[in-house]
């Protein structure tokens, strides 16, 4: 790595992770075209790419795990989490073997505790298939270490975007920072026309914030709720909040949005900061 690179900021991410491990078997057994996912698959398998280099770790904030204060996991070697049903049995022996990287989840908790954000350690959480799906795709060596970072319970999305820009300085030092959910989450909607309208109208209210100045950025995602079709979108915000973790992490850098797609009826997004 030349001095130049060591030096290049990283930028942040928010990533759709797709519905269960659906990269990985003929989304056809679900009732949808088999080519639901390609175009979110090739975003992620090209997403190293728009990195200045190679990180030297990841954090991955999951809409996946929620604990009472925000919690980095210190597990070495991390365990896979199947937290989906009724998927084909070769989904449930999915590998994604990366390294966790305690001494990092350490860093994360002293620089959200040094926020005056309560944060813990968790040395036994494994990855969820919002880290692991997506993750085979991104880097399918699994040569990066990752370590992986709750929600807080109460969700709310303030405290959410004070613990990325918290994290923020962690850019510097060659880390990249992920939210991994999904721009629209109402699994009543998916695969029906009642997804259609709200999808199509937050993903465009999104689009208009993430390009933002960040004071702006920042006050608009604090009050996503109110936002057109915001509710209707996310009947429950979890799958939503990692964008506000990658969105504080991004402090100051410009917002874009490197994916969109259609599926499921629905309208998702990656946004991408820096």
């Amino acid at each position: 790595m030349s001095a130049d690179q060591a030096q290049a900021t990283m930028p942040t991410f928010f990533i759709p992770h797709g519905g269960g491990p659906c990269f990985f078997m003929d989304w056809m057994l679900m009732g949808g075209p088999a080519d639901t996912w390609n175009g979110l698959e090739a975003f992620l398998r090209g997403l190293q790419a728009r990195l200045p280099h190679k990180p030297k770790g990841i954090v991955v904030i999951s809409g996946h795990w929620e604990e009472k204060v925000f919690t980095a996991a210190t597990t070495e070697q991390p365990a896979m989490i199947y937290d989906y049903t009724g998927f084909p049995a070769h989904t449930y022996q999915l590998r994604y073997p990366a390294p966790g990287a305690p001494a990092l989840a350490h860093r994360i908790v002293g620089l959200l505790q040094a926020a005056g954000l309560p944060a813990a350690t968790d040395s036994t959480r494994g990855f969820d298939h919002g880290v692991f799906v997506p993750f085979l795709l991104i880097d399918p060596a699994a040569t990066i270490p990752v370590v992986t970072l709750s929600l807080k319970t109460d969700l709310d999305p303030e405290e959410h975007l004070a613990a990325g820009h918290a994290l923020a300085a962690l850019r510097d030092e060659g880390i990249l920072i992920v939210g991994s959910g999904m721009s629209y989450h109402d699994m009543r909607g998916f695969r029906t026309p009642a997804a259609r309208a709200p999808s199509a109208a937050f993903d465009a209210w999104l689009t208009d914030v993430v390009a933002a100045e960040p004071a702006t950025r920042w006050q608009a995602l604090k009050h996503w709720s109110e936002a057109p079709a915001g509710r209707a979108s996310h009947p429950r915000e979890e799958h939503l909040l990692p964008l506000m973790v990658a969105a504080g992490a991004g402090a100051a850098s410009p917002g874009t949005k490197p994916f969109t797609g259609n599926v499921m009826m629905a309208d998702i997004s990656a946004f991408q900061f820096g």
